[in-house]
């Protein structure tokens, strides 16, 4: 781990946050990346006192522009070796809402989806002029079959599972490795509010060991927890109605979220 250069989006909270703290360390140097300047400067700070040196960016992750030049000047200075795209943001539905709402389905594509483009086009541009580096993509075992609590949701994560699987071979050839990290339900503050069954639910913390341990390996898929993931497995090879059924929950309240398409108020 000495000497790397390790840019992870999403750093503010939830399992950017805890990420950035598994990984800061003497010898490290961290680019955490988030929008909340307050809670920006505290993971700095926490990252500061066990011995990382640390460039935060306060930035949106749907500005492509912003977020490839800060990136591009932050990969001059000292090459990125491990990016990790994990800003994300949930929105789903509930018993008064069956599907997402058009602006809520289009930030969540904003956010989950082209946000990870956004953070993982210029780094693999400067990774592959060096034919060395590492990217991680952050999706979700709800990308392994679409939920009805959170059809938005599903959709990116599964786009960005197809993505992560359709770049890693070429991409090895350059010496470049790809992983795709595909967690259960982890305790983070973007689903305090979910209303749902939540089974094998890990804390932030946790989550962040075990992707830890896999991108050290440069495993090419870091799922977890293992029993979960299995039964998602099974589950897409159901018949389609079977597995409806299975995950059709009535009860649950997925709420929508605040955020928007474009940047702004």
């Amino acid at each position: 781990m000495s000497g790397r250069t390790i840019l992870i989006t999403g750093a503010t909270s939830g399992i950017g946050r805890a990420l950035a703290l598994e990984f800061a360390a003497s010898g490290v140097r961290l680019l955490p990346v988030g929008r909340d300047q307050a809670r920006l400067d505290g993971i700095a700070q926490a990252c500061r006192a066990r011995g990382a040196v640390v460039e935060a960016g306060r930035l949106d992750v749907r500005d492509r522009d912003a977020l490839a030049a800060w990136i591009a000047r932050q990969d001059a200075a000292h090459p990125i070796d491990l990016a990790v795209a994990c800003a994300g943001i949930v929105s789903g539905t509930s018993p008064l809402r069956a599907l997402d709402s058009e602006e809520a389905l289009r930030a969540v594509l904003a956010v989950d989806l082209l946000g990870v483009v956004n953070t993982v086009e210029p780094v693999l541009a400067a990774m592959r002029r060096r034919r060395r580096g590492h990217v991680a993509m952050v999706g979700s075992l709800a990308g392994l079959r679409g939920f009805p609590s959170s059809p938005a949701y599903s959709m990116a994560k599964a786009a960005v599972h197809a993505y992560a699987e359709g770049i890693r071979p070429a991409l090895r050839r350059e010496g470049i490795a790809v992983s795709l990290v595909a967690p259960g339900f982890v305790r983070t503050p973007l689903n305090v509010r979910l209303k749902a069954p939540r089974p094998l639910e890990i804390s932030a913390e946790t989550a962040a060991r075990i992707i830890r341990r896999g991108l050290d390996r440069r495993r090419p898929m870091i799922a977890f927890p293992f029993l979960l993931y299995a039964g998602m497995r099974l589950l897409t090879l159901m018949p389609a109605r079977l597995a409806d059924l299975f995950l059709d929950r009535p009860g649950v309240d997925v709420p929508e979220t605040v955020e928007r398409e474009r940047i702004g108020p």
